[in-house]
C-alpha cells in the first residue's frame, strides 16, 4: 500500500490550524453570537479557548504517539476499540463536512454583499463553485494546499490587525457589557446566554486539533505537531478576543443581528474610505475578498482533514477498500476527497446549514471529551506501544478539566444536540456491525479495563469473548520454547534502566538453577504480528548482553523474544507455562490498580498466580547493604527468606527495619524487637534489627535508605479516591527512596 508523503513543515501546520479556525470563527459567527451577549463576546471567545486547551494538549500527545492519518478517529479507536473508533470517525467527518458547508455559505454571503445582491440560490451556487476549486487543490497534494493556506492566512492576519488598530481608536463605549438584542430592544444577558455563547463559538477553535488528522504528512511530527497546535491556538485566541472586542464596540447590536458578514460591516462603519468604483465600496470589497479567501482556506483545511477520517477507517477495514485508494501521481486519497466534497455539496444544497452546524459543534465537544478520556486510558494502562514524544502538562487535571467543561457546554446547548449525538452513535454502530465480520481488533480499555469501566462500553457477552480470546492466544503469543524448569521469569519490556541488573536481581531471588528472560514487544491490535517477526538489532544486542551476564555471574539464563497484542496476558502466560516461582519485572514506581482502568502491572498484581517482584532501578550497581522494611508481622518469614537469598547472592549485609508509631508503648516495641531478633537469628546472613519510632514512616524509611543499596518492601496500601478510580497513585516509599527498590507481592 502506498504511503502518504511527509511534506508539511511547521509554518504550513500553523497555517492549516489557523485556516481551520480563522474563517467562520471571525468572519461569520461573531455577528450571530453577539446578539446573545453583546460586548462580552470577547470574553466568550477567551473562555472557549481555555475550555479547548485540554483537547489541544491531549491531541498533541496522542498524535506524537500515533502520527498517522485519521486524527481523533485513530486515537479513540486505539483507546476504546473499533466500535467507538467507527462512531468517532463518522461523527468527526460529518462535523467537518457541516462546518465546510457553513463556510461556503459565508463565502456566498460576502460575495453577494459586494454585488449588493440577496439570493439564496446564487449564494449556494457561488459556494459550490469555490468547493470545486478546493477539490482540485486537495487532489494535487497536501503541500500545495498547505502553501495556499499560508498565503491566505497571512493576508487575513494583516487585514484584521489593521481593522483592530482603526477600531480601537473609534470605540463606542455605550453598549452594555452583558447586552443582547431581543425584539429590537437591548437587555442584559444572563449566565445561560453567556455559556451558550461559549459553546456556540467553541467550534471556532476546532481547527486547532484538525492538523492531527494529517500527522502522517507532517515533517518531524514529534516536534512540529504539538508546537503547531499550541502556537496556532495562542495566535487565534488573540485575534478572536481583539477583533470581537472592537467589533461590538463599534457596531450596534441591531446591525449584528443575523449578520453573516460582520467584518465587512465593521469596515464600513469605521468609514475607512468612501472611495467607490461603479457604486462598489473599494475597501469593503477588499475586506470581502479577504474574507472569501480566508473562508476558502477553512473549507480547504476541512476537506484536507475530513477526507482522512474515512481514509484511515478504510485502512482499518471499517469501510470498503476503495476509500483508502491513493492517487498514483499525487499520492493523495482521491476517493475520500471526492466523496467528502460531494457530501459538502449536498449539505449546501439541501440542509439548513446553521442549525446542523450547531449540532455538529456539540458532537465536536463530545469528541474532545473522548480525546481527553483517551489520554487517561492510554496513560493509566501504560500500553507498551504508547510512547508519545510529547506529554500533556499537569496530567490528569488538564484532561479532567476538559471533560467537565465539555459536558457543561453540551448541557447548555440544549436537548437537540444529544439527540443528534445519539443518531450518529446509532449510525456508527450499524456501520461497525456490517463491517465487523473479520474485525478482531480491540481497544486498550477492553484489554486492561476493569468491570465497572468495561460495562460502560461492552456487553456481558463481549466480556466473555475477552476471556475466550485470552485462552486462544496463549499458543500464538508463545512458541513453547520456554524453559519449564525456570524458577524465575524476567519479562523485559524495553524500558528498563538496565536489563542486566533486572536479570541479576531475578537470579538472586531464584531458588532453582535456571531463570527465563523474555523480551516482549507489545503492538496495537491494528498491527500484524508478522511485521515484527524479523530479527531486531536491539533484541540481538540484548541477547548478547544477557549471554555475557550469564557467563560472568555463572548463572543459567535462557533468553526468548516474543511479539504480542496482549502484554498482560502474555506475562500471565509466562508464569503458567513455566511453572515458575517468581515473576520479576522492572518498575517505574506506579503503585495502584484502578477500578476503571489499570496499568499492566496493576492487572498482573490482581491476576498473576506466582509471586511477583517489581524492581525500581535507581542506578545502584553494587549491592552490599540491604534494608528490609516491613510492617510488623507481615509475612516476616517469607520476606526474610527472599532477603537472605539476595544477600547470599551479593555477599551483602541485611537490616530488618520496623517503623512504629511514636505512641507505641515500650513493651510492644520490645516484643517486636524480640520476635524480629528470633527470626534473623535463623538465617545465615550477617544481619541486625532496627526499630524506629516515627509518625512519618515515608520520611523515616527514605532517610534510612540513604545508607543502603537496596530497599525491600511489601505491597503498599491504596491511596485516595482518584488513585482507586484511575490507578494514578505512586508508591511514596519508592518515590522517596535514595537507593534501588524491590517490591514483593507474595500470594501465600
Amino acid at each position: 500500500m502506498k504511503k502518504l508523503e511527509r511534506s508539511l513543515s511547521l509554518p504550513a501546520v500553523i497555517a492549516i490550524g489557523l485556516g481551520g479556525m480563522l474563517g467562520t470563527g471571525i468572519f461569520v459567527l461573531p455577528g450571530l453570537a453577539a446578539t446573545k451577549i453583546g460586548a462580552s463576546l470577547w470574553l466568550a471567545y477567551l473562555v472557549a479557548a481555555i475550555c479547548i486547551l485540554p483537547a489541544a494538549y491531549s491531541k498533541s500527545e496522542l498524535a506524537t504517539a500515533m502520527p498517522s492519518s485519521g486524527g481523533a478517529y485513530v486515537f479513540i479507536e486505539r483507546a476504546f476499540g473499533p466500535l467507538f473508533g467507527t462512531i468517532s470517525g463518522l461523527g468527526l467527518w460529518i462535523a467537518l463536512v457541516l462546518k465546510c458547508a457553513f463556510a461556503l455559505v459565508g463565502i456566498g454571503a460576502y460575495v453577494l454583499v459586494v454585488l449588493d445582491m440577496d439570493s439564496e440560490a446564487i449564494t449556494k451556487s457561488v459556494g459550490l463553485g469555490f468547493l470545486f476549486l478546493v477539490f482540485l487543490l486537495n487532489i494535487v497534494g497536501a503541500k500545495k494546499a498547505g502553501n495556499f493556506q499560508s498565503y491566505a492566512v497571512l493576508v487575513a492576519l494583516l487585514v484584521l490587525a489593521a481593522l483592530f488598530v482603526l477600531g480601537i481608536q473609534s470605540m463606542d463605549q455605550a453598549t452594555p457589557f452583558f447586552a443582547k438584542l431581543k425584539e429590537e430592544t437591548v437587555e442584559l444577558a444572563g449566565h445561560k446566554d453567556f455559556i451558550f455563547a461559549v459553546a456556540f463559538v467553541y467550534l471556532s477553535y476546532s481547527g486547532v486539533t484538525k492538523v492531527a488528522a494529517i500527522a502522517e504528512e507532517i515533517k518531524n511530527p514529534d516536534k512540529n505537531l504539538p508546537l503547531g497546535m499550541i502556537l496556532s491556538l495562542f495566535i487565534i485566541t488573540t485575534i478572536y478576543v481583539l477583533i470581537s472586542f472592537v467589533l461590538t464596540a463599534n457596531v450596534s447590536l441591531s446591525e449584528l443581528a443575523g449578520n453573516y458578514n460582520p467584518i465587512h460591516t465593521l469596515a464600513l462603519d469605521l468609514n475607512v474610505s468612501s472611495f467607490e468604483i461603479s457604486g462598489i465600496h473599494v475597501v469593503g470589497a477588499f475586506i470581502a475578498l479577504i474574507a472569501v479567501l480566508t473562508l476558502l482556506s477553512t473549507v480547504n483545511a476541512g476537506v484536507l482533514a475530513s477526507s482522512r477520517f474515512p481514509f484511515a477507517m478504510s485502512r482499518d477495514g471499517l469501510l470498503p477498500k476503495f476509500w483508502s485508494q491513493v492517487h498514483k501521481k499525487f499520492l493523495t486519497p482521491i476517493n475520500t476527497i471526492a466523496i467528502t466534497c460531494v457530501a459538502i455539496a449536498l449539505v449546501v444544497l439541501f440542509l439548513d446549514v446553521f442549525e446542523i452546524a450547531k449540532l455538529a459543534s456539540a458532537f465536536k465537544v463530545m469528541m474532545f471529551i473522548s480525546v481527553n478520556l483517551a489520554v487517561i486510558v492510554l496513560r493509566e494502562t501504560s500500553a507498551q506501544w504508547y510512547q508519545p514524544k510529547y506529554k500533556s502538562p499537569l496530567y490528569p487535571w488538564v484532561q479532567i478539566f476538559g471533560i467537565i467543561t465539555g459536558f457543561v457546554l453540551l448541557f447548555y446547548l440544549g436537548f437537540t444536540p444529544f439527540l443528534a449525538i445519539g443518531a450518529i452513535f446509532l449510525l456508527g454502530a450499524v456501520i461497525y456491525a456490517l463491517s465487523n465480520k473479520e474485525n478482531t481488533r480491540t481497544g486498550v480499555l477492553k484489554k486492561y479495563g476493569h468491570r465497572p469501566a468495561l460495562y460502560l462500553f461492552y456487553t456481558k457477552k463481549q466480556q466473555q469473548e475477552i476471556e475466550t480470546k485470552r485462552i486462544e492466544e496463549e499458543d500464538k503469543n508463545l512458541d513453547g520454547s520456554l524453559n519449564t524448569e525456570a524458577g524465575v521469569v524476567v519479562p523485559l519490556l524495553g524500558n528498563e534502566q538496565s536489563a542486566e541488573m533486572l536479570v541479576e536481581i531475578g537470579a538472586a531471588i531464584n531458588k532453582k538453577e535456571t531463570i527465563q528472560a523474555v523480551n516482549i514487544t507489545e503492538v496495537p491490535n491494528q498491527t500484524f504480528l508478522d511485521a515484527f517477526m524479523k530479527d531486531d538489532p536491539k533484541i540481538l544486542s540484548l541477547e548478547r548482553r544477557i549471554s555475557g551476564l550469564s557467563k560472568s555471574k555463572n548463572i543459567s539464563v535462557d533468553f526468548e523474544a516474543v511479539v504480542t497484542h496482549e502484554l498482560s496476558d502474555t506475562i500471565d502466560q509466562l508464569g503458567s507455562l513455566t511453572n515458575c516461582d517468581w515473576l520479576v519485572m522492572g518498575w517505574n514506581g506506579r503503585a495502584h490498580n484502578g477500578i476503571l482502568v489499570s496499568n499492566p502491572i496493576g492487572w498482573l498484581l490482581t491476576n498473576i498466580k506466582s509471586d511477583f517482584a517489581l524492581f525500581k532501578d535507581n542506578g545502584v550497581r553494587y549491592i552490599n547493604k540491604v534494608l528490609l522494611a516491613l510492617r510488623p508481622g507481615r509475612k516476616d518469614k517469607n520476606f526474610l527468606a527472599v532477603a537472605e537469598r539476595i544477600c547470599a547472592f551479593y555477599g551483602a549485609e541485611l537490616t530488618l527495619l520496623h517503623v512504629v508509631s511514636e505512641h507505641t508503648p515500650d513493651h510492644e516495641t520490645q516484643a517486636i524487637r524480640k520476635k524480629s531478633l528470633g527470626l534473623v537469628s535463623k538465617i545465615k546472613t550477617n544481619s541486625e534489627v532496627q526499630i524506629l519510632k516515627s509518625n512519618n514512616s515515608i520520611e523515616t524509611i527514605s532517610n534510612q535508605s540513604a545508607g543502603y543499596d537496596l530497599l525491600i518492601l511489601g505491597t503498599p496500601q491504596k491511596d485516595n479516591w482518584i488513585s482507586v478510580l484511575f490507578g494514578t497513585g505512586k508508591d511514596k516509599f519508592t518515590e522517596n527512596s535514595a537507593c534501588s527498590v524491590l517490591r514483593l507481592t507474595m500470594k501465600d
